[in-house]
């Protein structure tokens, strides 16, 4: 119960060694080789005269079928056959015991329903137009200039 972090340590780790494995060298002399290397001249192909199409295509003969023979049905016998109705047997009719008598059940007696008081009238709303109205808040105008203190002490013109 003690080791269950290890997988945990161990991806990590080899995450750090595949890294360090792996060099610069190989990309440095791959991108050496390119810039260094001469290709060689890609052959430009000529290019390929395709025969023209006749102007007039030539006409195929139409194909002629043969008719197809008629096919002839058989002529109808006057008289049909007729099929008898089958016959369903008839199934006894289950007799069945008397049913016991239940007795009917008593209509229970409830007891009367107390009487509800009855509830003071409630006085009469006033009319809206009766209600007076809100006065809206009156906001206080600025003063024109605002003294801005200063920093420094005021100078005055009398010495102590």
């Amino acid at each position: 119960m003690g080791h269950h972090h290890e997988p945990s340590i161990l991806l990590p780790l080899l995450l750090m060694i595949t890294l360090s494995l792996m060099s610069g060298k190989e990309v440095v002399s791959s991108r050496h080789l390119l810039e260094t290397a001469v290709l060689p001249a890609i052959p430009e192909l000529p290019k390929v005269e395709l025969p023209s199409l006749p102007t007039v295509l030539p006409t195929l003969p139409k194909l002629e079928l043969p008719p197809l023979p008629k096919a002839e049905l058989p002529p109808l016998p006057d008289h049909l056959p007729t099929l008898q109705q089958p016959e369903l047997p008839t199934l006894p009719k289950p007799e069945l015991s008397g049913v016991p008598h239940i007795p009917a059940l008593e209509k229970p007696e409830l007891p009367p329903l107390p009487e509800v008081p009855k509830l003071p009238e409630l006085p009469a709303l006033p009319h809206l137009s009766e209600l007076p109205k809100p006065t809206l808040p009156t906001i206080p105008s600025l003063p024109n200039k605002i003294p801005f203190p200063s920093l420094s002490p005021p100078l005055s013109t009398t010495s102590p």
